[in-house]
């Protein structure tokens, strides 16, 4: 399975535009080679390199198998279902290192379920989403890119 961006190549700079100094907006990704027995996908989110540990920014999920592609903003769709993030928000958090702290690696990824719909309670956590799509993972894909502030 493969996950890319067309607004960002893998080991490369996020564009202002996907973090908190830009718009905000969670950038477009495009994936191909789901494998066989897919029933739904999660994207994820996450700053390994935040002083405090893992800063989760982002977790989408039960998207259909039938989807290729999030768009750029489709975080911002009320339709998408979407867990609460470390800043506290429902939906998509860009980037937002301390100033200073060096170049962190945002790693965008991408979860292919034997499921088609996770047991989430109500507001559930990305921690909370990642660990239940864990027990029904099929295959994983990865986008890393980076920002400093």
């Amino acid at each position: 399975m493969k996950l890319v961006s067309s607004a960002f190549a893998d080991g490369a700079q996020i564009p202002k535009r996907f973090t908190c100094d830009g718009e905000d907006l969670s950038p477009p990704l495009q994936w191909s080679d789901a494998p066989g027995g897919t029933k739904s996908f999660v994207l994820l989110c996450d700053d390994p390199d935040a002083p405090a540990g893992t800063w989760h920014h982002w977790a989408a999920y039960d998207l259909p198998p039938v989807l290729m592609e999030s768009a750029e903003g489709a975080a911002r769709n009320k339709n998408v279902k979407q867990a609460v993030n470390d800043f506290r928000k429902v939906g998509y958090g860009g980037p937002c290192p301390p100033p200073g702290h060096g170049p962190h690696h945002y790693h965008f990824r991408l979860l292919a379920l034997s499921t088609d719909h996770l047991q989430a309670k109500a507001n559930a956590s990305c921690r909370e989403i990642e660990r239940e799509a864990r027990k029904s993972l099929i295959a994983e894909a990865i986008l890393v890119g980076w920002y400093e502030r």
